[in-house]
């Protein structure tokens, strides 16, 4: 992102520094948010709790729902008790173009696993002015086998297929997803989608499919949330984060399946609160959980794909299950042959309008 300073030579630590903790003689305890339930236990185990043992520095855990409300206000006031957040791409650049979040320079964090420098390991897409790249997660549809015991849906277009399959719907309350799996559905190839968007006519397409379930719909808000409901038998299909869908079938046994079929694969991102006091902990936390060992690590507790390369091939098993791992993750070649890819640059540029919008349509 043009714009944004480099982070100056004084602050960033060096890998050695990242790896064996800061240089105090007590350190400050860090705070670090993520989204909770069974991706902050994979976390926890993946990143958290090797960081401290690898380097003393305690860390408190707190959940979130996403969003910059809570970082602008910290920031806003200059009293700033979250260090390290976990980000949806589009809310990180945005933070970032706001002055919310520290610049990470990315030469500054570890190299992979074969000795990779980290600009040339990262994927790509993973990589924003101050955001580290952190997993691939997918927002995919699952259904409960239970209810849909006959024909199973297969594509986008049956989630929308209420003769076809009748019941209840479950989608996240945001416009983020909902706009594209709504013209997917309606039949708009996947490299139309956010080029439709763009248009006038492409998001009232997009409404008006909405429009056909929108009775059907509960709308959730926690990542936890689709799996109960699928559960409860509240809902017969529901959007929901792929990793929580499968840790709930191969860890609770639920009969849940998941469709592919217009994945929506997004990068998440870790950042850093702007102005933190305990920016020397936060910078290490930040790289020690952005090295491909810590990826892996967690990736091997949920069927989220590292955004480093090199942390990829080290991903062959759920530990907790024993489970093979790599036809459940997102990335893989297979599953990402029928994903669209997240355009966070599209949801930047129209994110308020858009999150307007579609309060507007929820409340007709």
């Amino acid at each position: 992102m043009p714009g944004r300073p480099p982070v100056f030579a004084g602050v960033v630590l060096s890998v050695t520094l990242m790896a064996a903790g800061c240089t105090r003689d007590q350190p400050q305890t860090i705070t670090v948010v993520s989204w909770g339930g069974s991706y902050g236990r994979a976390v926890d185990e993946g990143a958290i709790l090797p960081f401290t043992e690898a380097t003393g520095i305690p860390v408190n855990v707190e959940d979130y729902n996403g969003g910059l409300a809570e970082i602008r206000a910290q920031v806003d006031i200059g009293n700033i008790h979250w260090d390290v957040v976990s980000l949806e791409i589009s809310d990180a650049v945005r933070a970032c173009d706001e002055g919310l979040l520290e610049p990470i320079d990315i030469d500054a964090l570890p190299p992979g696993h074969d000795g990779t420098p980290a600009a040339e390991d990262f994927v790509p897409e993973a990589r924003t002015t101050c955001g580290a790249g952190f997993l691939y997660a997918s927002t995919v549809y699952a259904y409960n086998e239970d209810y849909i015991p006959a024909e199973t849906p297969a594509t986008m277009a049956d989630f929308f297929d209420l003769e076809k399959f009748p019941g209840r719907r479950g989608m996240r309350r945001v416009p983020q997803g909902n706009l594209e799996f709504a013209l997917m559905a309606d039949g708009v190839p996947r490299d139309q989608v956010y080029p439709a968007l763009t248009t006038p006519e492409g998001l009232e397409r997009a409404f008006r499919k909405l429009d056909t379930i929108k009775d059907e719909v509960i709308w959730w808000e926690a990542g936890a949330q689709p799996q109960q409901m699928l559960a409860d038998g509240e809902v017969v299909m529901s959007t929901a984060y792929n990793g929580r869908v499968f840790n709930a079938r191969v860890l609770e046994d639920q009969p849940f399946v998941i469709v592919w079929d217009g994945q929506l694969l997004a990068v998440g991102q870790l950042g850093i609160l702007r102005g933190t006091p305990r920016l020397e902990e936060a910078l290490s936390y930040l790289g020690f959980a952005t090295s491909a060992e810590s990826l892996a690590r967690i990736a091997s507790r949920i069927s989220y794909s590292p955004t480093r390369r090199s942390g990829m091939p080290l991903v062959t098993t759920h530990i907790p299950s024993g489970v093979e791992i790599g036809p459940h993750m997102p990335a893989t070649p297979a599953n990402a042959a029928r994903a669209l890819l997240y355009d966070w640059s599209f949801w930047v540029d129209h994110q308020d309008e858009l999150n307007e919008r579609f309060s507007t349509w929820l409340a007709r």
